[in-house]
């Protein structure tokens, strides 16, 4: 039987769980896995969460050199968060010759290459699947299923509080600032809710996720993000007339060779598999060259969820005789990928404008002008104050610079109130 020894850094809410899972399933993993599992220590400064978890106060403290110090731990769990002191915690756990496991997906996102240089020099792994998209296995099937293909796009709605909000204002006709408070009373939320709202989240996660199916660098500031604070339930409503729903989404496109990566609100026909994804439920969609498509569901957060990612990694690390790296080059750079910023894409476009003859003529000249195909126009019958009236397009596919382009100089029209809504709408 081999014995393993872990350190859980934290017990919040996922190193609860993790605590718990561990505690419960023991025999099951001598029994299953031919490894007795046991938590030799724990970094925790709140005594009350220790009582409340039933761990035993004499392994737990406020200091690292505990963990690193001790020869019969081999795995350190880090549930803090954020960037410090979860950074200086494992590349000392690193280099001393221990493997980390953990969800902190903007540790990984933003400071991957030094992780990886201390898990070198310390022979030591790093184990990341609870990063995204919580208990769904994304980062396995992405390195060890999907080899006999070049990934060539991933689409994931990976933020479940975002997908909460915004199943509440399409289900419900919940305004946003409803929504978020209903989510911060559930604990979807934050009290600060803008990592989630306004798109951070989501864009660490693609970073991971895209860097690892590419086999190329992809970082969070190459990545295209525009949050949803700004989405109205009228849209929302116009869009589910015309057969679209709703979601944020984190996108990233294998175009030849060349990246493109985004998280931003997008309007998705009802049809597709992520349409159906609601509540806080989190879903990854990817297409292989051979494979086709690939749909992944299920919870993206929470303390069992995530926490059973987090021991599938401690069960998974515990049976490696040799710990695997990235396959390329990863010093942090990213001058080896080549990234498409001007994204082609559909639009949603909703303006306000004056009712009367002519009016749509002078917008849809400037739209062709700019080389902006247009699928569909709709005209709302009520007039609002001063004669103005909802005008809503569908595009071809068109690029974002010629959209833009387009809309700045339709802003300035006679006639022309407002440009009142832009969404991109993916097949």
């Amino acid at each position: 039987m081999k014995k393993i020894g872990v350190a859980l850094l934290g017990l919040g809410t996922v190193g609860g769980g993790t605590y718990r899972i561990l505690r419960k399933n023991h025999e099951l993993f001598r029994k299953n896995e031919g490894l007795d599992i046991n938590v030799l220590h724990v970094i925790e400064r709140n005594m009350k969460r220790v009582e409340e978890l039933g761990v035993d106060p004499a392994i737990v403290s406020e200091n690292i050199d505990d963990v690193v110090n001790n020869p019969d731990i081999s795995i350190v769990c880090e549930f803090f968060g954020g960037i410090e002191p979860a950074k200086t915690f494992l590349i000392r756990s690193l280099e001393a010759g221990k493997s980390i496991v953990t969800a902190n997906k903007e540790l990984f996102s933003k400071h991957w290459p030094e992780l990886e240089a201390a898990a070198k020099r310390g022979k030591a792994g790093l184990y990341f699947e609870a990063s995204c998209v919580g208990g769904v296995p994304v980062i396995r099937t992405i390195c060890e299923g999907m080899q006999a293909n070049t990934v060539l796009s991933i689409k994931g709605i990976v933020n479940g509080t975002t997908n909460y909000i915004l199943s509440a204002m399409s289900k419900e006709g919940t305004s946003y600032a409803d929504a978020l408070k209903k989510a911060q009373e559930l604990g979807y939320a934050e009290a600060n809710p803008s990592a989630d709202v306004d798109g951070f989240d989501a864009t660490y996660k693609l970073s991971i996720l895209s860097t690892l199916a590419y086999h190329k660098k992809v970082p969070v500031e190459r990545i295209y993000r525009e949050g949803i604070s700004g989405v109205s339930t009228k849209d929302i409503a116009i869009g589910g007339s015309l057969g679209y729903t709703l979601k944020l989404l984190a996108i990233s496109k294998n175009r030849n060779g060349k990246i493109e990566a985004r998280v931003h609100p997008a309007f998705i026909k009802n049809e597709h598999p992520l349409a159906s994804v609601s509540g806080s439920f989190n879903a990854v969609h990817m297409v292989g060259d051979s494979v086709g498509d690939i749909m992944m569901y299920g919870r993206g957060a929470g303390d069992l969820p995530t926490g059973s990612a987090i021991v599938s990694d401690i069960v998974y690390c515990a049976k490696q005789t040799k710990h695997a790296y990235l396959p390329f080059k990863n010093d942090g750079s990213s001058r080896d990928c080549d990234f498409i910023t001007d994204f082609e894409s559909k639009y949603y476009i909703r303006l306000t404008a004056v009712d009367k003859c002519g009016t749509l003529g002078k917008i849809s000249t400037v739209f062709g002008k700019n080389r902006v195909g247009i699928t569909t126009v709709l005209q709302k019958d009520t007039v609002g104050e001063n004669g103005t009236t909802d005008i809503i397009f569908v595009t071809h596919d068109t690029f974002e610079s010629a959209v833009r382009k387009a809309l700045k100089e339709i802003s300035s029209l006679e006639g022309v109130k407002s440009v009142d809504a832009v969404i991109r709408v993916e097949d």
